[in-house]
């Protein structure tokens, strides 16, 4: 796959004002696992190359066991994740599928309501909406791992 362009030096103060969401996300205090296994889990679904190698490495570099990484897919059945993670990965799935979300989201919010608070909630879904949109310049301009 051949990158269409170089889109950091296309457009360098857009890609600042995209990286400095990080600063945002750090200071949430959401567990740096929670994170990561979000930002993976998204990057899955829009199938971005790019995010998905670079949140795997990041997730290995925190520690995170390959056991969960490589079942990340599968964390519906997979017992090594928290019923956090659980609730996390279902609103991961659910924003980043909008198009096939049904109306009804009620027992996913509850689930999601009852292992985070008001401000995780928030901080949760800025997470989610930053990563899927990355996920668009990798799969938009195809960019590869490095």
């Amino acid at each position: 796959m051949k990158a269409r362009f170089d889109f950091y030096s296309a457009s360098p103060d857009t890609m600042k004002a995209v990286f400095a969401t990080q600063k945002v996300i750090d200071a949430t205090g959401l567990e740096h696992r929670l994170v990561e296994l979000v930002k993976l889990r998204a990057s899955q679904i829009n199938g971005c190359l790019f995010c998905m190698s670079m949140h795997a490495a990041d997730a290995r570099n925190r520690g995170i066991p390959n056991e969960v990484l490589d079942t990340l897919p599968g964390w519906h059945e997979a017992p090594w994740f928290s019923q956090r993670e659980r609730a996390a990965l279902a609103w991961t799935d659910h924003l980043t599928r909008l198009s096939d979300a049904g109306h009804d989201d009620e027992a996913l919010y509850r689930a999601l309501a009852d292992q985070f608070t008001e401000k995780e909630c928030t901080d949760l879904t800025y997470v989610i909406g930053v990563i899927n949109m990355l996920n668009r310049f990798g799969v938009g301009f195809r960019r590869a791992p490095d």
